[in-house]
């Protein structure tokens, strides 16, 4: 596995551990202790202190014994709290990803704001919270955060007139184009890490001989592109997000057209 912040090798799965019990520590459903001396720990602590390790050092930094010491308490303490790490991951996965409470957070009222404002919003998340990329989510535990997302998205785009799968399509259209560009942005973070090179000296080292080669004449095209082409400029993330947003427009359109 990678060591450092946001390392990419390596992923755990949402889901793996005890699911029930997962469900009630997330929803706050379990028995309480009515008696007895308050705890020098709580599970909001320990959730807490998880991410932030996880952060700092990377998700395969957290285990249970880290953690604990981290809160500067024996390991076996936490386990009163909650069963192990596979439950602890998906109390952290809720925990980053609780909503804003914002309602302008979600764009201006209109669907398509409300799209592109959730776009916004998770490539930020995943900018935070590296280490959500090394965690296969594709089988989630949904808990208040998860839910309480998904309903504010969903009220602002229900006006889309869409039916209840193609609403949910179109969140999962966005996300899954989000965590493209969040990987790539990380790949590119790594790769100066590990390398030593920013991404200016790494261009500027292969430009002697990309040079000769679009003098050559053999790719005409690719040496008519203007110089800043390739410049750090241009917003390749928020031209992908319009544009799929044009192609939600468009097939709303439509399907109003035909009502």
């Amino acid at each position: 596995m990678t060591s450092g912040k946001g390392g990419t090798s390596g992923t755990e799965t949402s889901g793996s551990g005890d699911i029930v019990r997962t469900l009630e520590l997330l929803w706050d459903t379990g028995r309480r202790p009515s008696r007895g001396p308050k705890p020098a720990l709580t599970l909001d602590r320990i959730v807490e202190a998880a991410v932030g390790v996880a952060d700092a050092e990377g998700l395969e930094s957290v285990s249970m014994r880290r953690v604990a010491a981290e809160l500067g308490t024996g390991t076996m303490s936490l386990y009163r709290y909650l069963p192990g790490k596979a439950e602890l991951l998906d109390l952290m996965l809720d925990r980053v990803q609780r909503p804003s409470e914002n309602p302008a957070d979600l764009g201006d009222g209109t669907w398509r704001s409300a799209l592109a404002a959730m776009g916004r919003a998770t490539l930020a998340l995943y900018q935070r919270h590296p280490w959500l990329l090394q965690v296969n989510q594709s089988r989630p535990i949904l808990g208040p955060s998860a839910l309480d997302g998904m309903e504010k998205v969903l009220t602002r785009i229900k006006p889309m007139g869409l039916s209840d799968p193609e609403l949910v399509s179109a969140i999962i259209m966005i996300d899954g184009y989000v965590v493209g560009a969040a990987r790539t942005q990380l790949y590119q973070l790594e790769a100066e890490r590990r390398t030593g090179l920013t991404d200016v000296e790494f261009w500027e080292a292969q430009t002697p001989m990309l040079e000769k080669v679009l003098a050559s004449g053999r790719y005409p095209l690719m040496a008519s592109l203007d110089e800043n082409t390739w410049g750090p400029d241009f917003d390749h993330f928020e031209f992908g997000l319009q544009r799929i947003l044009d192609g939600l427009e468009a097939f709303v359109n439509r399907r109003t057209d035909e009502t």
